[in-house]
């Protein structure tokens, strides 16, 4: 798995990333998620999208440089 980065190194093209982002719960959530509009977001089911305020990304899963 790809170590974290701090979210203001994430691309900001669109690209789909996995980032973590905490609710208004307080609790810590691992979505894939795009920049895009502005923001962050995140589907939260399939029809539901919602902006975030992520804190570290990785690279999306099948997106990492690891190979075996």
């Amino acid at each position: 798995m790809a170590e974290r980065k701090p979210i203001a190194s994430a691309p900001k093209d669109g690209s789909k990333v996995t980032i973590m982002w905490t609710d208004g719960d307080g609790v810590v959530n691992e979505s894939v998620g795009q920049y895009r509009d502005g923001g962050w977001w995140v589907y939260t089911d399939s029809n539901t999208q919602k902006k975030v305020d992520p804190t570290s990304w990785r690279p999306a899963s099948g997106d990492d440089d690891e190979q075996q």
